[in-house]
């Protein structure tokens, strides 16, 4: 079978890519009947707003994979970065904590979700990424190996602390940096004398604070294609979309 570019390649590449905002009550035919009514490169799904169940994780990311799907979740909660391992285990391929404002969250983040030695995430899980495909007749140092050089962790960044601080947040191990334009907006609200006053201000100073590494930008609302031309120019590459009518 032909080599593609995996999902954080493509990422590090800059290209521009679309995920679909997903839900996980659907089943494969569904999904697959969504998927092909537009241009999506992956998947986000939000557990931080939305209820959800772990079978359901599973069934979900189990159909997406056998779609050739990859599928991010934004986890439930910013003191959860401790879980992304446990969240990856249930089959997705990108990880997104929320609310980040402190480094010691994105070094849990990054702890849990690497495998040694590039983090301490545990051995285990028969619903991972890839055991049904790509890393058939892998061992154990093999995947992890594999699974290190596949996995896309972001972190959000919604209020003036994550802006100012980028610089100690966006640590190795980052692969993109999600911006949350309704929450930052209500942190600039709170500090009225803050030096950048709305929100697409905001965006340019982290892209300036971020210009020269491999991190990329990301929209972490929904936009339509003819809105993106202000994103782009910022420096962002990646969007979401709301599933057609």
């Amino acid at each position: 079978m032909a080599q593609t570019k995996t999902l954080r390649q493509r990422i590090q590449a800059g290209e521009v890519l679309v995920a679909l905002r997903g839900s996980v009550t659907m089943n494969q035919q569904e999904l697959a009947d969504v998927w092909s009514k537009g241009k999506y490169d992956y998947i986000w799904i939000d557990g931080q707003h939305t209820a959800f169940s772990e079978e359901q994780l599973v069934n979900y990311c189990a159909a997406a994979e056998a779609l050739g799907i990859d599928v991010q979740l934004r986890i439930p909660h910013t003191r959860h970065a401790y879980l992304c391992g446990r969240y990856l285990d249930l089959g997705f391929s990108a990880v997104l904590v929320p609310e980040v404002m402190e480094p010691a969250t994105v070094d849990d983040a990054i702890a849990y979700t690497y495998y040694a030695q590039q983090g301490r995430r545990s051995w285990g899980g028969s619903a991972r990424r890839g055991l049904r495909s790509v890393a058939r007749g892998m061992d154990r140092l093999a995947y992890a190996a594999w699974w290190n050089d596949y996995v896309v962790l972001s972190i959000q960044v919604e209020s003036v602390e994550a802006v100012t601080n980028i610089r100690q947040l966006a640590k190795p191990g980052v692969s993109v940096v999600t911006f949350g334009p309704n929450d930052l907006s209500f942190s600039l609200e709170g500090h009225p004398g803050y030096p950048l006053q709305n929100v697409d201000d905001c965006m340019r100073n982290v892209a300036a604070q971020l210009q020269g590494t491999n991190i990329r930008l990301a929209m972490g609302t929904a936009t339509k294609p003819e809105e993106r031309a202000k994103y782009l120019e910022i420096g962002i590459t990646l969007f979401q979309e709301d599933p057609p009518a």
